[in-house]
């Protein structure tokens, strides 16, 4: 398909991409205003007829500059006019294989810039983009006669057209694009309207060819577009590719466009109509447009929802001037019809990774029919369709409303997916490694948004876990993480998050801290693969060393178990029980100390065993029938001299060296340990239970917060069921 064909998605004639197949046309309203497509003969003829006189803007760039001129009405022509003359000139006698002259193709890729609200000099490297690759113009000369910023970016695409998207390729792939479009988007932003031309005019090739080319760009480039906020070439991106990989099911779609088409009635420009009433008595200024879906958004409505009614073929966009008027509307529709709750989503309080702001909502009529409305400022929307080539020279001084803007947004050369991007290229260890996590991200096509504790936000995709969020707020810091609490609630660093947690990450105070290769199995997100793997790189004896301490420790604590008691000394907490003579001994259920409030029972042999009340043994025998003995302290016990066993239970998070700091900090406090377990670890949880010789039962409550105070402990309690230490 040439320059000047449809989108498939346009209003106007159903074009097939591939083949130029005609359908019946739609009665929709357009998604944006468009001007007259280009006539690919007449400007080979211009092309032909060599350049326009001296100082005149010659005729085959008027296209672009109409286009330019509606985002930028005081720009300076000049570097346009001199950049299509040398672009022509050096071209001239080239060829496509589609047979019209060369020139065309830098012209088409400048106007899809151009209708974007690319600036100048963007639009100036865009007709220039192939002259460095493709004839015998040089880069000084590019420098020297238009600038060093213009010099940059031809040489950045100039870069890109050598990379190498074969499939033997890939881990290196990513890794040049990066190193060419070093810090300006802008590189990027000309490759992808470059691609896009390529596609529409793919059908002069082989089969075979289209296929290929038509992968890479589902793969690489279709992402790469969503994730700089280009959804007006993402989208046609996306219908292209459709066409060549999946034709049976274009065409099905297509059918289903056209059917549509020819229906009587109009659901979405009805409910358009009922908006505008609605917003005029409400003396909201706004314009309210019926959006049609492109073939892949209606293919995807179709899988989901089956059969396909009037409303599910687009969207009602509803602009505004000012954010205010946003939730003005939303307010406005959700009074006055009858909103689907569920559908709502705000994307201005939290804006999208690729800058995307709007609020989301939906509408149903008495029929059944729902209706998708998006509300958005002009300048939100103009954002929203071009993303990053929007925002404009990113070397020119920022206007008011960038310099009020917040965050990433402010640098035009660095939204926030791009910035993490080069942080992930320059971070990881290898170029598999950065390959392999880049091809998940890319595989993302949803984005959750959590809130830490202080108000802030942390936008992760669809499935990340505590580890992602820990990395997203601390990077390498995250190392020494420890554990989470989701909504109040403690919580695994495996603990899968959900749009709209509140996370508070708990951070360990060891700065022998070590990420745990456990930790890969629940990372998704490049930031926090690639430095957990990058660590495990730089520290192959650290790792190993961790791993030898904790088998070291399980076989201490075996070691320890199985010794012989050193409890073996007499219990000097004496209980007294009201029985004269019986025997009365301490149950190892639950241990109890003074001044704990105790009870006994009568066992086998008249002996009495006093265990706590709060022990669930308790419960159980009371529930059997078994009578109680009223038992008591001595009177010495608890005054300070007597020495008393109890057992305690310690849950933590997993972490190198915590069995060491534990021990360590019994032994501060003054207890023996006279039996310890530690269970296998569960979900990065870890449960130690250690039976202790005290010499003072007053020093209990002292130790129980010395073992909470170690870091990666999370509580401490009394044991509550037989210790499997005894």
């Amino acid at each position: 398909m040439s320059a000047e064909a449809t989108n498939p998605a346009s209003p106007g004639a159903v074009t097939d991409p591939v083949v130029g197949a005609m359908a019946p046309t739609a009665p929709a309203a357009p998604r944006r205003r468009s001007r007259p497509g280009i006539d690919l003969r007449r400007l080979g003829r211009a092309a032909l007829l060599g350049s326009a006189a001296r100082g005149r803007l010659p005729d085959a760039i008027s296209h672009v500059v109409d286009a330019h001129r509606a985002h930028h009405p005081d720009a300076d022509l000049e570097p346009l006019r001199r950049a299509y003359v040398l672009a022509e000139s050096s071209h001239r006698g080239q060829m496509r294989k589609s047979g019209e002259p060369y020139i065309t193709h830098p012209l088409a890729v400048t106007l899809i810039l151009a209708e974007l609200g690319a600036e100048t000099t963007t639009l100036t490297a865009s007709l220039l983009h192939d002259t460095v690759e493709d004839t015998d113009v040089t880069l000084d000369q590019v420098g020297e006669q238009f600038g060093e910023e213009v010099r940059y970016l031809v040489d950045g695409v100039t870069k890109l057209e050598k990379v190498d998207y074969g499939a033997a390729a890939e881990p290196e792939t990513f890794r040049k694009m990066l190193v060419a479009t070093g810090n300006d988007v802008r590189v990027m932003s000309i490759k992808l309207a470059d691609r896009l031309h390529n596609m529409r005019t793919l059908g002069v090739m082989r089969p075979e060819k289209q296929a290929r080319i038509a992968k890479v760009t589902r793969d690489v480039l279709i992402p790469l577009a969503e994730r700089l906020g280009v959804q007006a070439l993402k989208t046609e991106l996306e219908d292209l590719v459709f066409a060549i990989l999946h034709p049976e099911e274009y065409e099905r779609t297509r059918e289903l466009i056209a059917e549509n088409a020819t229906r009587a009635d109009d659901p979405l420009a009805e409910i358009a109509d009922d908006m505008r009433a609605v917003l005029r008595e409400a003396d909201i200024q706004a314009e309210v447009l019926v959006r049609p879906r492109h073939f892949v958004s209606v293919h995807r409505v179709s899988r989901k929802r089956g059969r396909l009614c009037g409303a599910d073929f687009g969207r009602i966009l509803v602009l505004v001037n000012e954010d205010a008027d946003c939730y003005g509307v939303l307010g406005e529709l959700h009074t006055c019809m009858t909103p689907v709750v569920s559908e709502f989503k705000d994307f201005i309080a939290v804006p999208k990774f690729n800058l995307y702001q709007s609020l989301h909502t939906a509408v149903a009529r008495p029929d059944g029919q729902v209706a998708e409305v998006l509300i958005r400022t002009h300048q939100m929307h103009k954002v929203a369709e071009a993303g990053v080539v929007a925002l404009g020279n990113p070397y020119a001084a920022p206007s008011e409303e960038q310099s009020a803007a917040e965050g990433e947004r402010v640098d035009p050369t660095r939204p926030g997916w791009l910035s993490r991007l080069l942080d992930w290229q320059r971070a990881a260890p290898d170029p598999d490694t950065f390959w392999s996590t880049l091809r998940e991200d890319l595989a993302q096509d949803r984005e959750i948004t959590v809130f830490r504790p202080d108000g802030g936000t942390l936008g992760l995709p669809e499935g990340a876990s505590c580890v992602d969020a820990a990395y997203a707020q601390y990077g390498e810091d995250a190392h020494a993480c420890i554990g989470a609490r989701v909504n109040g609630r403690l919580a695994t660093l495996s603990t899968v998050l959900r749009d709209g947690d509140t996370v508070q990450l708990l951070m360990g105070q060891d700065p022998a801290s070590e990420p745990s290769r456990e930790w890969l199995e629940h990372a998704h997100t490049p930031t926090a693969r690639i430095a957990i793997q990058r660590w495990l790189a730089a520290h192959p004896a650290q790792e190993g060393h961790a791993h030898a301490a904790a088998s070291e420790s399980r076989e201490t604590v075996a070691r320890t178990t199985a010794s012989p008691p050193v409890a073996a000394r007499p219990v000097s907490a004496r209980a007294v029980a009201e029985r004269p003579g019986a025997a009365v001994r301490l149950a190892g259920c639950c241990t109890p100390v003074p001044p704990d409030e105790v009870t006994g029972f009568v066992v086998r042999g008249g002996a009495v065993t006093v265990h706590r009340v709060q022990c669930a043994a308790v419960a159980r025998m009371k529930a059997a029938g078994r009578a109680e003995a009223a038992v008591r302290w001595s009177e010495d016990a608890g005054s300070g001299t007597t020495g008393c066993r109890v057992t305690l239970i310690a849950e933590s998070f997993g972490r190198p060296h915590l069995l060491a700091d534990l021990t360590e900090a019994i032994a501060l406090e003054g207890a023996e340990i006279v039996a310890a377990t530690v269970e296998p670890p569960s979900q990065q949880r870890v449960r130690h239970t250690y039976t202790l010789q005290l010499p003072d039962a007053a020093r209990l409550p002292a130790l129980m917060r010395a073992m909470r105070n170690v870091p990666g402990v999370y509580d401490v309690s009394r044991a509550q069921h037989p210790a499997s230490a005894h």
